[in-house]
């Protein structure tokens, strides 16, 4: 049983403190690798939350793998997203208060692209001038801070 699952079988859908790594990952044309995910439809990174042990880049290596089937090699730190503003509702009900520490990687190791079918239904490259919509809070809140990373 994932920790999340574990977590909540225990505490109902109370707000929590939630740890997670997430990854811009760029191809050699400075596109960005985004997933569309299940649960809301939006567009965001590849990431999410960390299992007990783990350490941020092993979580954001496991994510990106199982949600785009690739592995990366060196990740750089961005930065680390949290606060009231990233406060999540899903809609399954599970509140959570996000700690989202963000990687860049232009460090595809192996590994053919496909979405996992179960959190992204979909995941594709997208040039910085034709981002999709709408996209998840913490990628535009991303954007907002780091306009380099896409070009912007």
């Amino acid at each position: 049983m994932e920790y999340i699952h574990f977590l909540r079988s225990k505490v109902g859908t109370v707000p929590l403190l939630l740890a997670g790594a997430a990854v811009a990952i760029l191809d050699g044309e400075d596109r960005i690798l985004l997933q569309r995910r299940t649960d809301t439809g939006n567009w965001g990174l590849p990431g999410g939350l960390m299992e007990p042990g783990e350490s941020a880049e092993e979580t954001a290596r496991r994510e990106v793998l199982e949600e785009t089937g690739l592995h990366i090699g060196n990740l750089e730190l961005i930065t680390v997203l949290s606060g009231r503003e990233f406060y999540t509702e899903l809609p399954n009900g599970d509140r959570f208060y996000p700690v989202t520490v963000i990687y860049l990687s232009r460090d595809i190791r192996d590994g053919r692209l496909h979405a996992d079918g179960t959190e992204g239904g979909d995941v594709r490259y997208f040039r910085p001038d034709h981002l999709p919509e709408p996209i998840t809070l913490i990628f535009r809140r991303l954007l907002e801070r780091f306009p380099h990373l896409t070009g912007r």
